[in-house]
């Protein structure tokens, strides 16, 4: 991964400038899709032309590489793991069917998912639903395709109870309970101590119905700790299961993993400079997602293995002399750097006190977080389509500073509200390119307001030649485009 002084893409903000460096906020960059900024910016121009604005380009291969990171960290500690991906991430089938051609499973939330993750091609028993509001008709479809289904609440134990009765499958439902960790105590997910133990009796009187292979927990949030503790937690249930004789496999720790967008210095340094004059709404969030971490998913992988779970007893080791499988479900970490998002600049409006509205030929629902009450803090990259002449990255001018408005009619639709410092004013024609979008950021909320078509996803790809291809995102074929 490289940053955008590696490249020369000081895009947004002249870098050597101290006056605006603690506000700018440029992206990090993979190598490979960095490349399409310094070999083939007008190919993004095509791209938009024929698919239209906003247009997100996603990477699957970025995605797979992202896959084998997380495995050489598992395979290094010499444990049995499992890895579903978080197909919730991002509704790209490219992504999913680059994580199923990567021999990882699926982790669903809905029918809808599942009917996607077994066009992709992944084996029944190779996915894992883990929603707390499962319906009977997607519950029935689990059972049907041997799929792993994590148990919420003793509620969703009698629904799933009363259709195995009643469909007979001609093997035993393959189940985990979920727990509610002491860290989540006033979440609505999972279940206690008393109610899984009172699941655990009840399994152990119904193996011809249901096969108990495990526990699954998700907590919000990005510390490793938590996870710890929570496994922890978990240990005198391991015992209480294996003193049934439950043929308990797998720990499924979820998500959670991190993500840096931006270097960690500069966006502490923004975070210390950041004030409501450089908000269009003259609001400073009260919270952001942490854009800038210091660790990425690998590292916070080896970290939660090796942390002690007591004096002596690393969770590396308690897996290991557990006999434990492993479970992952990263969504957004698997999807880190694999998507940029297009959109078209449609006019610049000039505002009071030397700024301006940029309005881009989309909306706010297609990068979501103002909806949040907070903010994408990646800076978008500005490209010119340069009047005639070659396109590329805006050259060295006087800054100016502009939020980023949606095409809608409410005065809320905006991309963002702080104030991007650009190095020069963007012109209608021009793009803006936001990075790593394909994390949730780009289709969470994303819908046909005014009646405008919901975006399009292209997959690409760089050639043996060094030329990039492009692919409708429903297949991996003939590129339809190059």
């Amino acid at each position: 991964m490289l940053a955008p002084s590696d490249i020369s893409l000081a895009q947004t903000a002249r870098l050597d400038a101290p006056s605006i460096t603690a506000q700018t906020l440029p992206p990090l960059l993979h190598r490979d899709v960095a490349c399409i900024f310094q070999r083939s910016p007008e190919k993004l121009f095509e791209l938009v032309q024929r698919s239209g604005s906003p247009l997100h380009l996603v990477w699957p291969h970025v995605l797979r590489e992202n896959i084998e990171g997380l495995r050489a960290v598992l395979r290094k500690h010499d444990l049995h793991f499992e890895m579903f991906y978080g197909a919730k991430a991002n509704k790209s089938q490219a992504l999913l069917q680059a994580a199923v051609e990567a021999s990882v499973g699926v982790d669903v939330s809905s029918i809808y998912e599942l009917g996607a993750a077994l066009r992709a091609g992944v084996d029944g028993c190779a996915i894992c639903a883990t929603g707390p509001a499962k319906t009977r008709v997607f519950h029935a479809a689990l059972i049907g395709a041997g799929s792993l289904i994590a148990i919420d609440s003793r509620e969703e134990f009698d629904d799933l109870e009363a259709l195995a009765r009643e469909t007979r499958a001609d093997s035993p439902t393959r189940v985990l309970l979920r727990y509610r960790p002491h860290a989540s105590r006033t979440s609505r997910f999972g279940m206690t101590v008393d109610d899984l133990l009172a699941c655990l009796h009840r399994l152990a009187i119904s193996r011809d119905l249901f096969r108990f292979e495990g526990f699954h927990f998700h907590l919000p949030g990005y510390s490793h700790q938590s996870r710890v503790d929570a496994i922890a937690e978990l240990m005198p249930l391991v015992q209480a299961a294996r003193a049934l004789n439950l043929p308990l496999r797998l720990l499924d720790i979820g998500g959670g993993l991190p993500v840096r967008y931006v270097e960690s210095a500069r966006f502490d340094a923004f975070a210390r400079a950041q004030r409501p004059s450089d908000y269009r709404n003259g609001i400073v969030p009260s919270r952001f997602y942490p854009y800038g971490g210091r660790i990425g998913a690998a590292d916070w992988l080896e970290q939660l293995l090796t942390s002690p779970l007591m004096p002596g007893l690393s969770v590396e080791q308690y897996l290991n002399r557990q006999q434990l499988t492993l479970a992952l479900e990263p969504g957004r970490s698997l999807a880190d750097q694999a998507a940029l998002s297009l959109f078209r600049i449609t006019r610049v409006k000039s505002l009071a006190d030397d700024t301006f509205v940029v309005f881009a030929e989309g909306s706010s629902f297609s990068a979501c977080e103002t909806w949040f009450a907070s903010e994408f803090l990646v800076d978008p990259i500005l490209v010119s389509c340069s009047h005639g002449e070659r396109p590329g990255i805006v050259p060295s001018a006087s800054p100016v500073r502009a939020y980023i408005a949606g095409h809608s009619c409410l005065d809320e639709d905006v991309i963002t509200n702080r104030l991007i410092h650009f190095q020069s004013k963007p012109q209608t024609g021009d793009l803006l390119v936001y990075a790593n979008t394909a994390g949730y950021q780009m289709d969470l909320l994303e819908n046909e307001f005014h009646r405008h078509p919901m975006p399009k996803r292209i997959s690409a790809r760089w050639d043996d030649e060094g030329r990039i291809e492009t692919f409708p995102d429903q297949t991996q074929g003939v590129p339809e485009w190059s």
